[in-house]
């Protein structure tokens, strides 16, 4: 049988719990928390960086609270550690009281040179107050770069006359990480320098003195007599340790030229008080025994008031003492009014087969077969370059020479009249000849009808392809065809300029044609013939211009190793 309980069992009752809620009350507020440390981040990344150098500061944020001792923080791995980012290394402490604020921390990653690839460590921090916490470091640690590094280009030199040197180009040489010293080599005909005054084959740059600043390196072509022509070479810089770096260089060796000026700013005109033609003597080269070639340059100026308007037939003439002849040395067509500026010196033929005529004192004689007062200022300037000649002696003779004028060359398509038209010669070659050919230049002139199928009139328009005989066999031929007018660098021109001529262009050069025998011909007779194609002529005209008409001039020359003479033609 239960029993009720008594008002004093529920009165203690009461009385005990009233005693332990006020006693744990009691317990709570007396401040007796434990100490804290937290840390913002459990782990830090650093981007990749190269050995031996030091990242840019990362950080993190640490906060005490009711720590009584001293905190302790010390690194491992390739890292450090900052309170102020200005102070690093491996260990830092707080005391009690500054460790119970908000603190930043800074860390670098701080690789050494043989520390390569992925790297970690970390931050460990002690106290008394509380169990030891970790942040975790990582980082990649690159190779350390050490190369020569080259600034700027070394372009070609061009053209540098043998015996002289060009100007110098430069280049800036700088050194990353080196721990030897550069040195800098170059072959001949090339020099290096590193201060632009004394140059030779190498230079050495010191590695400490280029890891801080760059220096220059002066690079220059010069070409000796045995450099004639291009030359290539190497600029190498190398240093142990590294790759080496190399600059490719070019440059051509030009031959010694002696300049002669001839005519010089020569007015020719018709009228107006001038004349077509003009002869002038000059003093030319006499030493010919290192000459290897002979270039003539012809330049046409627009005299006040303007250029003549029309296509003109021009040549120069040099005249042959023994003879008293002038022998055509080069020929040309004026462009229709405008000037040949655009060429850098003019039209330029080679006239060396005529050495043993262009030397010391010499007369030279000039036509333009202008029809106006305007005409042209001509300027003729012969090169002599030296060199290795094929043949230390030259010998020249004329075969035919119709080429005073542009009308008075031979008759084509029509019968003419052999005893004033003698296109058939006799040749005798020296004995101690040992090269022979022969020289030609040739243009037509006129607009003849019947044209051809593709309406071209001759001899100015009509392509056409004409024999030289030897001995009465075809041994040469003469291709009167387009030369490409169009693509004439005097451009633009006025007039009919474009369409293709038959071997000439209007604002050119005459092509000359070199026909070389296969043998020496030496101590022989032969005879040559000119054969212009066949073609008859019906007497009309396109343009109201009679006839057509073929300026055809042809020298035999002779070349040997021993003083020689010239050869004989005759009729």
């Amino acid at each position: 049988m239960k029993r009720k309980p008594t008002i004093h069992t529920i009165f203690y009752a009461l009385l005990a719990f009233t005693f332990i809620f006020y006693a744990c009350s009691s317990d709570d507020s007396s401040g007796t928390a434990n100490p804290t440390l937290s840390i913002n981040n459990s782990s830090v990344s650093f981007s990749p960086i190269q050995a031996g150098t030091t990242s840019s500061p990362k950080s993190i944020s640490v906060t005490g609270a009711r720590l009584t001792s001293t905190v302790s923080m010390s690194v491992s791995g390739a890292f450090e550690i900052s309170k102020d980012n200005t102070n690093y290394s491996s260990s830092i402490s707080f005391t009690a009281d500054q460790a119970n604020q908000s603190n930043t921390i800074y860390i670098r990653f701080s690789p050494s040179e043989t520390d390569l690839g992925d790297l970690t460590g970390t931050i460990l921090i002690t106290s008394s107050d509380f169990d030891n916490k970790q942040v975790a470091l990582t980082g990649t640690a690159l190779e350390i770069v050490r190369e020569i590094q080259i600034t700027g280009v070394i372009n070609p030199f061009g053209n540098i006359t043998i015996g002289t040197n060009s100007t110098a180009q430069i280049v800036q040489v700088r050194g990353v990480n080196l721990e030897n010293d550069v040195v800098v080599t170059v072959g001949s005909p090339f020099e290096i320098s590193k201060d632009n005054l004394s140059y030779g084959g190498s230079v050495t740059y010191d590695h400490t003195a280029i890891n801080t600043a760059s220096e220059s390196l002066y690079v220059r072509f010069s070409p000796t007599a045995a450099d004639l022509g291009t030359q290539t070479g190497t600029v190498t810089l190398a240093a142990t340790g590294v790759t080496d770096q190399t600059i490719s260089v070019s440059g051509v060796g030009a031959a010694v030229r002696h300049n002669y000026q001839t005519f010089s700013d020569q007015r020719i005109a018709f009228g107006g008080g001038f004349s077509q033609t003009v002869t002038n003597t000059y003093d030319l080269h006499t030493d010919m025994s290192n000459i290897e070639q002979i270039m003539m340059y012809i330049e046409l100026r627009c005299p006040t008031g303007g250029c003549n308007a029309w296509d003109v037939y021009a040549n120069i003439k040099v005249k042959d003492d023994v003879s008293g002849e002038f022998y055509e040395i080069g020929r040309y067509i004026t462009p229709y009014g405008v000037d040949n500026s655009q060429l850098t010196r003019g039209f330029e033929i080679d006239v060396t087969d005529f050495k043993s005529l262009l030397q010391g004192n010499t007369e030279l004689f000039a036509r333009i077969e202008t029809w106006g007062s305007d005409g042209w200022e001509l300027s003729v300037e012969f090169d002599y370059v030296e060199g290795t000649p094929d043949y230390e002696y030259y010998a020249i003779a004329d075969v035919i020479t119709y080429d005073d004028w542009s009308t008075s060359g031979v008759p084509y398509g029509v019968a003419i009249d052999p005893m004033t038209w003698d296109l058939t010669k006799t040749v005798s070659i020296p004995a101690n000849a040992e090269a022979t050919h022969l020289r030609t230049i040739i243009s037509g002139w006129g607009h003849a009808t019947p044209v051809d199928s593709d309406n071209r009139p001759c001899a100015e328009w009509c392509f056409r392809t004409h024999d030289v005989k030897i001995d009465g066999t075809t041994t040469f031929q003469h291709n009167m065809g387009p030369i490409g007018c169009a693509s004439n660098p005097v451009q633009p021109q006025s007039g009919n300029w474009v369409p293709d001529r038959a071997g000439w262009c209007p604002g050119m050069a005459v092509p000359v044609r070199v026909d070389q025998f296969g043998t020496p011909m030496n101590g022989s007779m032969f005879t040559f013939e000119y054969d212009y194609q066949d073609w008859t002529s019906d007497g009309g005209t396109t343009s109201g211009q009679g006839g057509a008409f073929y300026a055809t001039s042809t020298f035999v020359v002779v070349k040997s190793s021993t003083p020689i003479v010239k050869p004989t033609v005759t009729d």
